[in-house]
């Protein structure tokens, strides 16, 4: 696999709407699951939340040959029996996706590392908590009626500690409280943040958008944060050493991130605290994050 292509793996959960599928195997068992989509095998899907978010990622292969390539991968707890309906959505819809994995109820997320994927999206928690315990980037998208966003280039927004940085400052505020967090980050504002599990697919971004000038990137990207002043300037510095572009860095202070983040028409927005989590995701799609002092 290229180094510099952008690899994203998504379950049919999080690709199609699948929910009254899901009701029935919840209800009724396997057998009743599978003996369904076989016998709707040529009935189309109806997209999922994360499907406005795989059609821009695809497009991105559209926009120039010399761009680094995004691939999306497909990892379903399906059978490939039961899996063929899904394939088959995929044809309908005109997305590029190729290859796929198919478990018959297994955790699918061990084929993350082989495929070389950067980002995991699952409606299934504990393969999401599992790939990132691995060490790989994932995220639970949640239930959402947001619409799709009007924006025509893929816009991505991160929160800043557990997700694109480590939880080591968000431990200190955990522990021993807002002011003791702002005192040391304060110290500590030209000591660089370590990285936390989206650092890497904030670089594999970065590198598409470094094929583009500025101004006609087909990406634009958000860091949306509860930090303030003085918390931002170790932040800024970290992300400056990193050599990466955040094309937009919202400091709330504490403010409800859902009305910013639908002002700025976030395709998928990643957070590490589930009730900012579910917050955000009655503004823009989402993806939880269970990672870190947060996420015990």
């Amino acid at each position: 696999m290229p180094p510099d292509r952008l690899v994203v793996a998504i379950s049919s959960r999080a690709l199609f709407d699948l929910s009254t599928e899901h009701q029935l195997f919840e209800r009724d068992g396997l057998d009743a699951y599978q003996a369904y989509q076989l016998a709707n095998e040529d009935e189309v899907l109806r997209p999922g939340i994360a499907f406005p978010l795989v059609q821009k990622l695809l497009r991105l292969n559209q926009t120039s040959p010399a761009a680094p390539q995004v691939e999306v991968i497909l990892l379903s707890r399906n059978s490939g029996n039961s899996g063929l309906r899904i394939f088959n959505s995929i044809e309908h819809y005109g997305l590029g996706i190729v290859r796929a994995a198919f478990t018959n109820g297994a955790p699918p997320f061990q084929y993350v590392e082989p495929f070389g994927v950067h980002l995991f999206l699952s409606a299934h928690a504990e393969d999401v908590r599992q790939a990132l315990i691995a060490g790989y980037a994932a995220a639970s998208i949640l239930p959402s009626q947001a619409s799709a966003s009007r924006h025509p280039e893929l816009r991505i927004a991160f929160d800043g500690d557990a997700v694109l940085f480590s939880d080591e400052a968000e431990r200190v505020s955990h522990n021993e409280g807002l002011d003791r967090f702002h005192e040391s980050e304060r110290a500590l504002a030209h000591q660089a943040l370590s990285g936390g599990p989206f650092r890497n697919v904030l670089l594999a971004l970065h590198r598409i958008q470094a094929a583009f000038p500025a101004e006609s990137s087909p990406i634009r990207t958000a860091l949306v944060t509860a930090r303030s002043a003085p918390a931002h300037k170790r932040v800024i510095l970290t992300l400056r050493e990193w050599g990466v572009r955040i094309d937009e860095a919202l400091f709330l202070g504490g403010r409800d991130k859902g009305p910013f983040l639908a002002a700025f028409g976030a395709d998928i927005f990643f957070d590490d605290q589930r009730k900012n989590a579910e917050s955000a995701s009655r503004y823009v799609p989402t993806g939880h994050v269970p990672h870190g002092v947060a996420n015990p």
